[in-house]
């Protein structure tokens, strides 16, 4: 593994934005990370796809791509499949080559962009699945002490949009291996967004894991902008949750609001409709902007600066706390 010093990274994040590592390399095997020697005073980051993260600048210190790639089975049970992937794999080709073996569960997930590794980091959600519900165990470098370590998923403390690596552990460990339970009975996942509608616009008339990701990847292609076209990293903001008897007070004003029951007598509210419903839908202010079709969506139309898009996200929270009383988080990673 050879660095490369002030290294253009515009390729590798989705926003497409114009910085540089001062330090770069990819690495593809667990070797070549319990061997590495680098200044420890310097920030390190370990890039996947670069789908969710929002660089406000150069990033001085080493960045790291993971391409650790290969898909084993490690074993099965009557209901079971487990599969030991690499945390480089591209995470919709092994949503592909879970559907064309015929192993249930992630079909829900098809599309999201971005590398294995990260989707217990993110909890990657959509369509009324979370990895949380097939994920077995991963294996992960602890990044000063080189010793690979093994966490379930109670290990993982997995929220909505987060596990225990985006705060507790931020920055120490690098994931090399994440283990998946599959189902070989699909248990299918129908009732969440669009999908029973898109099922039915695409005349289908016996359910497979097949088609529902079919359904997914065309609602995810209507409503969300191609990162190779026009720079983005998906969602950009959480979908706020808030008690229930604010969602009603809420309810009364604003009779149109969108949200849905959870844990603890919570609703969930969908963030994209308090952002549409606040004007900024289609805004544009010089490169960087809100989608036309999805509110959720920041993006750089080219050019736009990390810290353009920031300054925009931090508009919209604050327009949406002063409107609606709820504070927006926002799910990508600011860097």
């Amino acid at each position: 593994m050879q660095f490369v010093e002030n290294f253009d990274i515009s390729s590798y994040n989705s926003f497409g934005l114009q910085v540089n590592a001062r330090y770069f390399a990819k690495i593809s095997s667990v070797d070549e990370l319990a061997n590495l020697s680098i200044d420890r005073t310097l920030p390190l980051l370990i890039l996947g796809g670069g789908s969710n993260i929002l660089f406000t600048g150069n990033f001085n210190g080493y960045v790291l791509r993971n391409e650790i790639t290969g898909i084993e089975k490690t074993g099965e049970d009557e209901d079971h499949i487990f599969l030991r992937v690499g945390a480089g794999e591209n995470w919709h080709e092994f949503v592909e080559y879970c559907i064309s073996h015929g192993y249930a569960g992630v079909e829900n997930l098809a599309l999201i962009p971005g590398f294995t590794g990260a989707s217990p980091m993110q909890n990657i959600g959509a369509y009324g699945v979370e990895i949380k519900d097939v994920f077995h165990r991963l294996e992960a470098i602890h990044l000063a002490d080189k010793k690979i370590v093994s966490f379930t998923a109670a290990d993982c403390e997995f929220g909505y949009r987060e596990s225990v690596f985006k705060h507790r552990y931020k920055g120490q460990f690098a994931i090399t291996h994440v283990e998946f339970r599959l189902n070989k009975k699909p248990v299918y996942n129908t009732r969440y967004g669009a999908i029973e509608q898109e099922l039915e616009k695409m005349q289908v008339k016996e359910l497979s894991i097949r088609s529902i990701a079919d359904a997914v990847i065309s609602i995810r292609r209507s409503k969300l902008p191609d990162p190779a076209v026009i720079g983005n990293a998906g969602s950009f903001f959480k979908n706020p949750e808030i008690p229930a008897d604010k969602y009603e007070i809420l309810k009364a004003e604003f009779p149109g609001i969108v949200g849905y029951p959870v844990h603890n007598n919570q609703v969930k509210l969908a963030a994209g409709w308090l952002i549409e419903q606040a004007g900024w839908k289609g805004f544009r202010n010089g490169n960087a902007g809100v989608h036309d079709k999805q509110a959720l969506v920041l993006v750089n139309y080219g050019g736009a600066s990390g810290e353009e898009i920031l300054s925009l996200s931090t508009q919209i929270i604050d327009s949406i706390r002063n409107r609606y009383h709820v504070e927006l988080e926002r799910e990508v990673n600011i860097i």
